[in-house]
């Protein structure tokens, strides 16, 4: 099909196009000079909707009731107002990816069989009662074009549901929905598990294209639901029953359980793999079976260690991230904890086995004393790690004595906080995103946290009060202006979310997990505890070095406070500016 661009508009009413292209008449027979004119007829059909070079709005090509064959099922009718789609090939071309049809070969949007909307509509025409489409047969016979936007007549006030029941075939058998689906209990043993073969593509589109299971169904049940709870939109809803689909069809066992590391490996297929674990978790269908990245940062920097002394973190690992109620018990801590143990440990372990040590019950004080790095904050995580390391070693008879006993940790180094640029904190509090100039104004005034932002919930601000764990903050003047701001931003762009938190993004609006730790600083261009040691700073020489006010105004020990009080008589800073050193942050 011949695509002709439409003429361009009058340069007087820039509403009606051009009389005429060639020769070329840059206005239209109203605006021309001398006029108004009455157009001729149209030369084509007579009509009198003139539109312009001589032929009205249906006969010429560039017109937008000019008609023609539809782009996604080559059916008749379509006019190009409507970009060359049907009502139903423009739902599939914003919903479902474009591929070459596995029985046409077409380059066209693709369903969740693998097929495009022209030999879907064949294979239904075909199909026989009770049976699934026959697309081979499709293949074999061809397709039968048909007028545009005729195939679905929903009588007044029909539903689709009613309509689908109506449409049936004659003689089809009604598939009665189980109430409570059961998953299977046993699963077949593999003798060894062969990755699925992602490049042959059409063999995974005819696996999904296979008839509805009771397991789908009850998938697709519980993700109408949730979609309709959270306000997912049709794209993400159609893209997740694709993705269900797609794990269904690559079961070795129908049926059973899906594991979530199986379902991590969905963006490979053009799948969603977040949304899909949330509906499988909802389902009860999920296998979480995914790993902690310091497991895989523990599994990396002890790959070269020796079997017994491997075997021997590993316990220490288990308990630290698990915690332990056997004796000694411990609580699980967190697992950045343990990254920075395995951080400061590691090279002095792989020293250790370089130098023939098979396990750590070999490790003497001399040693331990000897590996140690001169300085920085490096010694002082492998202190504490192996402190905790052979704690726990020895209390579980692994090891015959503690190295680390009776040692002295070092100090840990500490930093001198230094005030911000005022230019930076003004221009982040005025910036046009809300959720960026909310954020910052918390911190700028209150001295938040980066997790306490990250966590507050929309009930924790209450009457013009900030309630964050045993403190009431009253919040300033400035903070309720911008949270009034984006709260109004929130209600408009996310008026059904159900997200509990009180900064969400297109991210987690439609979920309740917390946005990320970089939103919305990456746009502020500040990093918050940078912002929060400016407020405190601008407290501590506003007070004259008053540290009690520090520790009840913000929260923080005597010892944190006395960081910020050592800047009152820092020489370094006193030598930098002789005259006195501003407020930092002063507005």
């Amino acid at each position: 099909m011949t695509v002709v661009r439409p003429p361009s508009k009058c340069l007087v009413c820039q509403v009606n196009r051009v009389a005429w292209t060639k020769p070329r008449m840059d206005f239209c027979y109203t605006c021309v000079p001398g006029g108004p004119i009455d157009p001729p007829p149209c030369r084509g059909c007579g009509s009198s909707d003139y539109f312009s070079q001589g032929l009205c709005a249906v006969c010429h090509p560039g017109a937008p009731l000019h008609p023609g064959s539809c782009r996604g099922c080559l059916a008749w009718g379509v006019v190009r107002g409507q970009s060359w789609y049907c009502w139903s090939c423009r739902w599939w071309h914003n919903h479902y990816p474009e591929d070459d049809c596995m029985v046409c070969g077409r380059r066209a949007p693709i369903g969740n069989g693998g097929v495009c909307r022209l030999c879907l509509e064949e294979g239904r025409r075909t199909q026989e009662p009770s049976r699934a489409a026959d697309y081979s047969a499709v293949a074999r016979n061809g397709q039968q074009l048909y007028l545009a936007n005729l195939h679905y007549a929903y009588a007044r006030g029909e539903t689709r549901r009613a309509f689908a029941v109506r449409m049936r075939p004659a003689g089809e058998a009604q598939l009665a929905q189980p109430e409570v689906f059961e998953p299977v209990r046993w699963r077949q043993l593999l003798l060894f598990r062969m990755p699925p073969n992602y490049a042959n593509r059409v063999a995974l589109k005819r696996k999904i294209a296979t008839p509805d299971t009771d397991m789908l169904a009850h998938c697709d049940a519980v993700l109408r639901e949730h979609a309709a709870r959270f306000d997912w939109s049709k794209k993400l809803t159609n893209e997740v029953k694709r993705s269900i689909k797609l794990l269904h069809a690559l079961q070795s066992t129908p049926g059973t359980k899906i594991h979530a590391s199986d379902v991590l490996e969905l963006p490979r297929l053009g799948g969603t793999a977040l949304s899909t674990i949330e509906i499988l978790d909802a389902a009860g269908l999920l296998i979480d079976d995914r790993t902690l990245a310091v497991r895989h940062y523990f599994a990396k920097h002890t790959a070269d260690l020796p079997a017994a002394m491997t075997e021997q973190l590993q316990i220490w690992l288990d308990v630290m991230i698990e915690g332990s109620r056997q004796a000694p018990r411990r609580r699980a801590r967190h697992p950045q904890t343990a990254h920075l143990h395995i951080l400061g440990m590691a090279p002095i372990l792989r020293a250790w086995a370089a130098a023939g040590h098979e396990s750590l019950a070999e490790i003497t004080r001399d040693d331990f004393l000897a590996g140690l790095p001169a300085r920085g904050a490096h010694r002082n995580f492998a202190e504490q790690g192996f402190r905790s390391l052979f704690r726990l070693l020895k209390a579980r008879k692994q090891v015959f004595q503690d190295p680390t006993r009776g040692t002295k940790l070092t100090r840990a180094s500490t930093t001198v906080p230094l005030p911000l640029a005022t230019d930076a904190i003004r221009k982040a509090l005025n910036s046009p995103d809300p959720a960026c100039a909310c954020a910052v104004a918390m911190v700028a005034f209150h001295a938040l946290t980066g997790p306490q932002v990250q966590a507050l919930h929309l009930t924790d601000v209450r009457d013009g009060r900030l309630y964050l764990d045993d403190r009431v903050i009253p919040l300033a003047g400035p903070v309720l202006t911008r949270l009034r701001a984006y709260l109004d931003h929130r209600a408009r762009i996310w008026p059904n979310s159900l997200n509990p938190h009180l900064f969400i993004n297109r991210r987690t609006a439609h979920r309740l997990t917390p946005a990320s730790r970089n939103f919305p600083w990456s746009k502020a261009e500040l990093k918050p505890q940078a912002l929060r040691e400016d407020r405190i700073l601008q407290e501590i020489y506003a007070t004259g070095g008053d540290v009690r006010r520090l520790c009840d105004l913000f929260g923080i020990s005597i010892e944190a406070a006395l960081r910020y009080a050592g800047t009152l008589e820092h020489s370094d800073l006193r030598a930098a500016n002789p005259q006195g050193m501003p407020l930092p942050g002063a507005q």
